[in-house]
């Protein structure tokens, strides 16, 4: 049995409601799949794959609008200049580790060209963070057999987190960090829309961590829970997935990538120079088809666009936390540990601040 996620836990972060899985899951038609990639011969390898389909099997013939956003672009994201251009994402894509997002890039490619996907070319979408301190990324242990096999084990439903997919090497705050998700359920405009966030969570100092503006990483310090490095500097990255079923355009999903940004200032990230904070958000409320010569779309008025706001901010806060309490202590590459954070103590300093009783 998995561990536990943060509600399980009675924590409860932000105001409004999750949906029924509290996933990025709940927004109809994403799938999520992963490949996770745990070897110590010949080779030691503490790496993955995680893939996500914005629109379920007909995700290549019919596109949703989509927009990014770098807040602080030590990092990579393939693809982003024709979304940039165009604000259409027309195929699955895939996070994995930094030295595997070549390999990741043209698996999808070729995964487009085995299912016989009828586009002439293609410019995938391919996420890294560096997992390099428990794995040996220069043995370049990711291959296309692993994007293909997260790509097919695709599905909707309850998202594994924690030590899973492209997350499996990934340290947050110093604790084990990876995959989380979560997603919120807002009412605007007349109409009940959700916002799910993924993210892959491999930033952040310690002393910063915080949960529901609990200073939990001074709480739980390196006295108490060992740092993974003797001198901690706060760099590392974070890779943010925002899928929603309300009917955006490209400049509004760009806008709702932004809003990323504050849920993991929440949780205490910071943007430092060496991290590569970068946001993908896309909305299936629309969907335009292949060929088609003109699209009816709709759109949110810009003054009804805020809960989703809200709804993004807070469903990157709790995506983030989900990742670091689902994620279990792990020993990698040259013998480095880092350690889960302690549910008992996380519990503890909730507690002391009145924010669990």
């Amino acid at each position: 049995m998995g561990r536990p996620r943060l509600r399980d836990l009675g924590i409860t972060v932000g105001q409004l409601p999750p949906g029924p899985l509290n996933a990025i899951t709940d927004v109809a038609g994403v799938r999520v799949g992963h490949a996770t990639v745990i070897h110590d011969t010949p080779s030691v390898a503490r790496t993955g794959v995680t893939a996500i389909w914005p629109g379920g099997d007909d995700s290549w013939e019919r596109a949703v609008f989509a927009g990014y956003h770098s807040f602080n672009g030590n990092g990579e994201m393939t693809g982003t200049i024709w979304i940039e251009e165009q604000g259409l994402l027309a195929s699955p894509f895939c996070i994995t580790n930094t030295h595997a997002v070549g390999v990741v890039r043209d698996a999808l490619v070729a995964y487009a060209v085995e299912h016989k996907v009828p586009m002439e070319w293609h410019l995938p979408v391919t996420a890294e963070t560096y997992d390099g301190w428990l794995s040996d990324a220069e043995s370049f242990p990711v291959t296309p057999a692993h994007a293909f096999a997260a790509l097919d084990a695709a599905a909707s439903g309850p998202v594994a987190e924690g030590n899973v997919g492209g997350g499996t090497g990934m340290i947050c705050h110093a604790f084990k960090g990876g995959i989380g998700t979560a997603s919120r359920v807002v009412k605007t405009a007349g109409e009940t829309f959700t916002v799910g966030a993924l993210v892959q969570a491999n930033y952040g100092d310690r002393a910063l961590f915080r949960v529901d503006g609990v200073p939990v990483g001074r709480e739980i310090g390196p006295d108490v829970v060992p740092h993974h490095r003797d001198l901690a500097t706060p760099g590392g990255s974070i890779i943010v997935i925002l899928a929603t079923d309300a009917p955006l355009l490209p400049i509004q999903c760009k806008r709702l990538a932004r809003r990323a940004t504050t849920g993991l200032a929440w949780v205490g990230g910071i943007g430092s120079n060496g991290s590569g904070d970068i946001f993908l958000a896309f909305a299936t409320g629309n969907r335009v088809a292949r060929g088609v010569k003109i699209a009816a779309v709709r759109m949110i008025a810009p003054d009804q666009i805020t809960p989703l706001f809200q709804a993004a901010a807070e469903a990157t806060e709790e995506a983030i936390l989900n990742a670091v309490v689902a994620a279990e202590t792990m020993t990698g590459f040259k013998g480095h540990s880092v350690h889960a954070l302690p549910h008992d103590r996380l519990c503890a300093a909730m507690r002391k601040y009145g924010r669990l009783k």
